[in-house]
């Protein structure tokens, strides 16, 4: 029987049916063509490129930028069984030359390689003996300077591709691109009137969070409390403040394990291997970790600092909810954020040669308006799917029902006189030669008698005490909502202070009226949480589901793969939601193909079989 992508996805992947834009792509590589899909963190990217890769001839080379991210990957394969390899630098030489052996052989389907080794002289003269048919490129993103993570050793690939005998199928695929992204994506590959598909943004099991805590590591602790017993990721802005907070939360009971670039290489790869095996729930680190992390059950996506891009934030955020399970990703903001990544820019290594003065000049300029929008971003009292979605310009309603802002109860209020009040403040203080943020702004307005206050003669202004009846979180809310719609612009420079934008001329003379959607005076903190703390429920056997992941991890330990390699949690759920008793109905559980039926599909039944009889 001629195999198809369906059957190929069926037998290897466990899965009924493609998600949206798989097939399209698919169809498009086994046609020739190449194809570039801009498809979300956990849209399924991967299968685009690993169902066509087993249905056409030769060998199919996916270029990667990260080691754990391809040795998760090729875990992942073999376990399918499907054959697969990677080269890479932390291989003993030994390892290297046996998966060359393999790939001359025709044993392997699928190569995994960094950009730095596809000009190296033993990996062209592999391509000399062997036909290469696809070259995949994955987080394609680094292709392009104007990218938030442009890498200049990716742009090794096109000096690859021009060194093939002959060309093979181009596919690009990443998870966050600008149209001018795109475009260089596709000049720098010269792919060929590629299928161009953009699944869309919106990922609606995750729900967006931004806190704006006076005390951050106080909203931490309440954010593991309520996501107790899940996996999770705290990103922190620097090296330092990763290991502060992961010894904070080790001190306080809570097990934890950290990630930077600062650590031995041996640390790092201990404390991902157990976080990736479940041994250790919580991971603490710097961007250097998770670029196509391919762990499945993150549950949750702290970050304790803001990003200082959309695109980053997006993605990173991204990691959580990756098999459709409901997850939650917290931000927690303070102006403080703003100077360091203001700092983090103009100190940021740009120089290399590839780049131009003036490139360098538009990057950074580029850069701080990425900045301002995550200030935006943070400030936004509206929808927060909206916001994002909206800047990676797709449609959405202003009320998604599944982030902070729509789960806050709230009351629509004429605040044309308050948000007049707080743009006044603002102008008197400038009036006398200086600007102030948020804090003091509200301190003035509210009538405060602090000692920086008073040092700056702030109490002798005319706006001094005009909101002392608003409660602090209304103001502040009210101040937020003025630097989400423009009226304030919030500067991005070491002080993180205010000045009026050239909207504000409107409401201070009477000519526009300021509505705003505003938190109830009576809801109280716990109220709120219980309300964040609420998610779908799906109905599992929450016992069974345990028992199923006690002996995924012992099936897991045997074959020394990560727990989610063996089945995903959204797999096991299935499996609770159904309980199969036999071969024919484990097949049809998501995520069964019929590899891992004949390797793990009967330690399962029996599981299941005894947790029914007892109960």
């Amino acid at each position: 029987m001629q195999q198809t992508p369906h059957s190929i996805l069926k037998e290897y992947f466990g899965y009924d049916q493609f998600r949206v834009g798989q097939e399209t792509l698919i169809r498009q590589i086994l046609s020739g063509g190449d194809v570039l899909g801009i498809m979300p963190t956990g849209a399924g990217k991967s299968i685009c490129y690993q169902v066509p890769a087993l249905l056409m001839p030769g060998l199919t080379i996916v270029v990667s930028p990260l080691i754990s991210l391809m040795q998760d990957q090729v875990a992942a394969l073999r376990d399918a069984g499907i054959p697969a390899v990677c080269l890479h630098s932390n291989q003993d030489q030994t390892a290297y030359f046996a998966a060359l052996d393999a790939v001359r052989r025709g044993d392997v389907r699928l190569l995994y390689a960094a950009p730095e080794r596809l000009l190296t002289e033993s990996f062209l003269s592999l391509t000399e003996s062997v036909a290469i048919t696809m070259v995949a490129v994955d987080e394609a993103h680094c292709l392009s300077q104007w990218g938030q993570d442009f890498r200049p050793s990716y742009l090794h690939i096109t000096e690859f591709l021009a060194e093939l005998p002959r060309r093979p199928v181009v596919a690009a695929f990443t998870a966050t691109a600008t149209q001018m992204v795109r475009e260089d994506i596709k000049r720098l590959l010269a792919l060929h009137e590629p299928q161009e598909l953009v699944t869309g943004f919106d990922r609606k099991n995750l729900r967006w969070i931004v806190e704006r805590p006076a005390k951050k590591y106080d909203a931490l602790l309440q954010i593991l409390k309520r996501n107790q017993n899940k996996n999770g990721i705290i990103y922190c802005i620097s090296r330092r403040l990763t290991d502060e907070i992961c010894s904070k939360l080790c001190a306080d009971g809570i097990a934890a394990v950290r990630y930077h670039a600062g650590l031995s290489a041996e640390e790092r790869a201990s404390n991902q291997e157990a976080f990736l095996r479940d041994t250790v729930q919580i991971m603490v680190a710097t961007n250097a970790f998770g670029m196509g992390i391919d762990k499945s059950n993150v549950s949750f996506v702290v970050h304790y600092n803001m990003p200082k891009s959309m695109e980053a934030y997006y993605q990173e955020a991204g990691r959580a909810g990756r098999d459709g399970m409901p997850a939650e990703c917290t931000l927690l903001y303070s102006p403080q954020d703003i100077r360091t990544n203001t700092f983090l820019i103009e100190n940021s290594e740009q120089e290399n040669d590839r780049l131009t003065p003036e490139q360098r000049t538009i990057l950074r300029r580029r850069d701080f308006d990425r900045l301002n929008t995550m200030v935006q971003y943070c400030s936004s009292t509206d929808c927060l799917r909206h916001f994002i979605l909206r800047y990676f310009g797709e449609a959405a309603p202003t009320h998604c029902g599944n982030c902070g802002i729509c789960l806050t109860e709230s009351e629509t209020l004429d605040a044309t006189i308050p948000a007049q009040k707080i743009l006044s403040c603002v102008y008197r203080v400038a009036q006398r030669g200086r600007q102030c943020g948020i804090r003091m702004l509200c301190d003035i307005l509210q009538g405060k008698e602090n000692k920086s206050l008073k040092e700056a003669g702030y109490q002798t202004l005319s706006t001094y005490g005009l909101l002392g009846d608003i409660s602090r979180i209304q103001l502040e809310h009210m101040v937020n909502t003025l630097i989400a719609r423009g009226y304030l612009r919030m500067d991005t420079s070491q002080y993180a202070t205010l000045s009026l934008a050239g909207a504000a001329n409107a409401v201070l003379r009477g000519q526009e009226q300021v509505m705003m959607s505003l938190p109830k005076r009576d809801l109280k903190q716990t109220q709120r949480e219980q309300r964040l703390a609420e998610m779908p429920d799906y109905g599992v056997d929450e016992a069974l589901f345990q028992k199923l992941r006690r002996l995924r991890e012992r099936l897991a330990a045997r074959e020394f793969v990560p727990a989610y390699i063996v089945f995903s949690d959204a797999t096991l759920r299935d499996m609770c939601n159904k309980r199969p008793a036999n071969e024919e109905e484990m097949l049809a559980i998501s995520g069964v193909g019929k590899y891992k039926m004949e390797k793990y599909g009967e330690a399962f039944i029996q599981e299941i079989a005894s947790y029914s009889t007892k109960s």
